[in-house]
């Protein structure tokens, strides 16, 4: 629902470079009549801003044997069996590669320091170096360099960025993080490079988190999912301009986070002398509400909690339209890749595919799925106070992450 599909004509494996068209400021200084002479009538052209992403088109695919004489007795059952555990596997590989394409940037420039300083340095280690590696130049991502630096808060104070190297061996608490060291180009002072302290680039992603914490480490036991932390992040989003969902936008949450709201003293208040034909209270689910639609998914990001025993970090994710790009492969459908003859069905996208028996005896038919696509966050650089007055400076707008203990 959150992604924009797109169709690709390129081989699979190629990563493919695409620019997509930005915004121009706003105009608030009116022509001067004396300037509104010649051919240009004073006018000076200005072209809009460009933003690229790139996406890479790679193949999934799973396959099932099915005897058809063993299983002759329960084979039109078996057959439809299969090919449903075939279509739901294929469903939910996609949005877990969408999953991990959506969060990834949305984590982005949000990190700690793990190792104290012994002494001022210009390099500190940091749990996840993701959002600190590139940097976006009128629109193009460029590796982090002293030519090309970015401006990122550690602790207390604003250093100058010059690199990011992973470690060797990655051993970042967040999902799918990358651990690794960061350097700037003066030293970073002891009490900055503190294990434990904030590190947070300019361009950082929105995370939403109760009671103010800074990091993931720094959330506690009561700092459970609120009404208050879903309208904070609906307000970054329509702070950015960003487009809803057919009205509203979707927020992907795991049972116990939805669970929690019921606990949350706003939303009690909310409903107070709620009857019990109400049916979020029918449900115990609310659907549509604060601007919000509720998707509840197993898919959610849940990790132990990196600093206390016992406890969970859960990450609902609230979107607007075109936080993912879907590129399909363009010729999934195409003649020579599925003839007319041979029992290939494209649903969604995905081809699922039913090969008859080709064995000695002529027995084992086999049920398949592939696809040939990817998934990509595009950015919204061009998105700024020049553009919208009240937008922020992360460079990914389109969603905000929350963090919350359950």
């Amino acid at each position: 629902m959150i992604a924009d599909r797109e169709e690709f004509s390129v081989g699979i494996g190629e990563t493919l470079t695409k620019t997509r068209a930005g915004l121009k400021p706003s105009v608030t200084t009116p022509l001067a009549a004396a300037s509104n002479t010649n051919l240009d009538n004073g006018l000076v052209s200005s072209n809009w801003g460009v933003e690229q992403y790139t996406i890479s088109l790679n193949f999934y695919a799973a396959t099932q044997d099915l005897n058809m004489v063993t299983s002759r007795v329960g084979i039109a059952s078996q057959f439809l069996q299969n090919a449903a555990t075939n279509g739901e596997q294929a469903a939910r590989s996609l949005d877990e590669l969408a999953r991990n394409a959506l969060f990834a940037p949305y984590f982005g420039g949000n990190s700690r320091v793990v190792l104290t300083l012994g002494s001022a340095a210009p390099n500190i280690e940091v749990d996840d170096i993701r959002g600190f590696q590139t940097v976006f130049t009128n629109g193009v991502q460029q590796p982090v360099s002293a030519s090309a630096p970015l401006s990122v808060t550690v602790g207390s104070n604003v250093y100058t960025l010059t690199g990011a190297t992973p470690d060797a061996t990655n051993t970042s608490t967040a999902p799918n993080g990358i651990s690794g060291q960061l350097t700037f180009s003066t030293n970073v002072t002891i009490a900055d490079g503190t294990a434990g302290n904030t590190v947070k680039a300019a361009t950082a992603s929105a995370i939403v988190r109760p009671a103010g914490r800074l990091t993931t480490a720094a959330l506690q036991a009561t700092d459970t999912l609120t009404m208050a932390s879903l309208l904070d992040a609906v307000a970054l989003l329509r702070r950015n301009a960003v487009p809803t969902v057919e009205g509203v936008y979707n927020c992907y949450l795991d049972p116990v986070s939805a669970r929690q709201l019921f606990g949350d003293a706003d939303f009690k208040q909310l409903f107070t002398g709620a009857t019990s034909s109400n049916p979020i209270f029918q449900q115990g689910m609310v659907s549509d509400f604060l601007g919000l639609r509720f998707i509840t998914t197993t898919e959610a990001y849940v990790q132990a909690h990196p600093s206390i025993a016992g406890l969970n970090v859960r990450r609902p994710i609230v979107c607007g339209q075109g936080a993912l790009i879907e590129g399909d492969f363009s010729g999934m459908a195409a003649d020579d890749v599925a003839p007319k003859d041979s029992l290939v069905q494209v649903i969604d996208g995905v081809a699922m595919v039913t090969r008859e028996p080709v064995d000695r005896l002529q027995q084992i038919i086999a049920q398949s799925w592939y696809w040939i696509g990817g998934f990509c966050a595009p950015s919204d650089t061009t998105t700024t106070p020049l553009t919208v007055p009240t937008a922020t400076n992360a460079n990914y707008k389109r969603a905000v992450m929350l963090e919350h203990v359950g």
